[in-house]
């Protein structure tokens, strides 16, 4: 029997309605969307930032926007796990952002230093940049205490294409498996050699997984984006289904557009050796969103932070520094706007007691993989693990 042959039959581990869940669940055609309490409840939320964000591989951003000009620690937060990176020799590493003495944290969330040990400001215990315990003040004479019991606990990190993933629970299955094919695909854009042209971020007032939703289907586009239609055949295009812990397809260029812009032109130049006349979309489970253009990769990094709001980084990455990125920042913000307001209107729509999970449209099989892999880590099974 497969993992989802019965699904009726398991209790999901998150507190969801297991009927709602098994219909989620069911084959394309027959399912639904997640039960509303996945979008709607503080309990489901707490569950998902512990098991399927700091459970799972969180992109955290760009190694080097993170350590900046010369950074040696910053601290983050995974899900709803304080998490340390250093920067040391080329090389970064994470670590729980927890004292091994009495649990102080050792940066406050979102700081940084230039320091070249870890000091914990509570005892005054300090720490190598390779978590190894330095000094402890007191313990020198005590015959029962081996400072190498007592270094940083490591967490699991990886670097891929200039974006940093880390695994805050340290129970993820091994990159490789979460990434699974997904490298074919990302890499002809050479993500690490492009510049960063602009950030920009946003706050909606929608759950994190509509975002997603909204993001793998163009069943939407023809009423709320006449500016993307008039550049992209929403109709056109591929969803694959390969294995790895994502979601993502490509669409065409309608007439004689060649990028994503509002007139269709390239105020850039194309990347050498990516696909010229389609866009990549993909998600790499939990939250980073890649559409890779001929001439510039876009992405979105979703940190859910209530039920019903988001923080979004929206960053453009061009085969140079001499570009102007306004001409897709201008386009993408439109966009962004456009499908902020529907994801905030659908959060809306969900507080009524009125509704009830609808069925997916023939065009939604993306959002249907989406769901799946949401609703099967709600029953302990790892992303990249299909039934």
């Amino acid at each position: 029997m497969s993992t989802l042959d019965d699904v009726s039959s398991l209790s999901p581990l998150a507190p969801v309605d297991p009927e709602g869940l098994s219909r989620a669940l069911l084959p394309f055609g027959r399912s639904t969307m997640l039960p509303v309490e996945s979008y709607t409840s503080p309990d489901v939320l707490a569950w998902e930032l512990r098991n399927l964000v700091a459970g799972s591989w969180a992109c955290v951003g760009r190694v080097e926007e993170l350590r900046g000009a010369d950074s040696t620690q910053r601290a983050i937060v995974v899900g709803d796990i304080p998490v340390l990176l250093t920067f040391a020799d080329d090389e970064v590493r994470a670590f729980a952002n927890t004292c091994r003495h009495r649990a102080h944290v050792l940066l406050e969330d979102d700081q940084c230093s230039t320091n070249k040990s870890v000091l914990c400001v509570y005892h005054a215990w300090t720490y190598r940049l390779d978590g190894s315990l330095q000094g402890a003040p007191g313990f020198r004479d005590n015959e029962f205490f081996d400072k190498a019991d007592y270094g940083l606990v490591p967490l699991p990190a990886k670097v891929w294409h200039g974006w940093l993933f880390v695994n805050a629970t340290g129970t993820a299955a091994p990159f490789e498996e979460h990434l699974g094919v997904l490298d074919d695909l990302v890499a002809p854009y050479r993500p690490e050699d492009l510049v960063l042209g602009g950030h920009h971020t946003y706050e909606i007032a929608a759950n994190w997984k509509l975002v997603s939703e909204n993001y793998h289907e163009c069943y939407h586009c023809p009423l709320i984006h006449p500016e993307l239609c008039q550049v992209s055949n929403p109709s056109s295009g591929d969803n694959h289904s390969l294995p790895g812990a994502w979601v993502g397809g490509t669409m065409d260029f309608k007439g004689d557009a060649v990028t994503m812009s509002m007139d269709g032109t390239s105020k850039g130049r194309p990347i050498e050796g990516a696909p010229q006349h389609t866009v990549l979309y993909v998600q790499l489970f939990p939250n980073l969103l890649i559409s890779g253009h001929p001439d510039y990769v876009m992405t979105h990094r979703v940190l859910p932070v209530a039920p019903d709001l988001t923080w979004i980084e929206c960053s453009w990455y061009f085969p140079g520094s001499d570009i102007d990125p306004s001409y897709a920042m201008e386009f993408w913000d439109l966009t962004n706007s456009q499908d902020w307001k529907a994801c905030e209107l659908v959060q809306r729509g969900l507080t009524s007691p009125h509704f009830s999970p609808g069925p997916f449209a023939p065009n939604e099989d993306a959002v249907h993989q989406w769901v799946q892999m949401i609703g099967r880590g709600y029953l302990g099974i790892p992303p990249h693990i299909e039934d």
